[in-house]
């Protein structure tokens, strides 16, 4: 700088007045509303969620849902149908959008799985036309449902579980569960 630029520079300056130092103004990064843990699972379980929303090719109304995976017995099938394996939980995807819906019935058999569920109720209605948007949903609840592993069949619902517009799953026995039916068994035949 010039001297010349220096002295119009203290002219321009002269009636200023530092500011005192006075407390200094931190920052912080605002507080979570949810832990850190929850965080992390939501977020896993959102990067696993495999289910495909891509070509889906509609369940006409009169055709029922029904579903029985490979080595699965036909009795397990009947059985299911007929509502002898009680529910242990229930989700209702009622009006909901179909990536709401996608989102829930992921999380609801991860968290089902979890906690050794076998039998679920899953309410998804049923629409009087094949383009409805209930029957959408009961397109897309089928293919989803057909993607688990777990899944071991699903079937339409008794009338008292909501008949056409809901359906019964059946999940595979997790490893806890078959390691304590082992040891149950295994106590009895000695």
């Amino acid at each position: 700088m010039s001297n010349q630029d220096k002295d119009f520079f203290e002219q321009a300056m002269a009636d200023v007045i530092p500011l005192s130092r006075g407390p200094e103004t931190l920052y912080l990064k605002p507080q979570e509303t949810m832990d850190k843990r929850a965080r992390r699972e939501a977020q896993a379980l959102q990067q696993e969620n495999f289910l495909s929303t891509g070509f889906l090719e509609l369940i006409p109304c009169e055709q029922p849902l029904e579903y029985k995976g490979e080595g699965i017995q036909q009795g397990v099938l009947d059985k299911l149908s007929h509502g002898r394996y009680p529910p242990q939980a229930s989700l209702n995807l009622l009006k909901q959008p179909v990536e709401a819906c996608r989102q829930a019935l992921f999380r609801f058999i991860v968290q089902a799985e979890k906690q050794s569920l076998r039998s679920l109720l899953i309410v998804h209605g049923r629409g009087r036309d094949d383009e409805s948007h209930a029957n959408v949903i009961r397109s897309y609840v089928a293919k989803w449902l057909a993607q688990f592993e777990q899944v071991q069949a699903f079937c339409r619902a008794l009338p008292r579980d909501g008949g056409e517009g809901a359906c019964y799953v059946t999940l595979r026995k997790s490893a806890q569960a078959k390691a304590d039916n082992f040891e149950r068994h295994a106590k009895r035949s000695r």
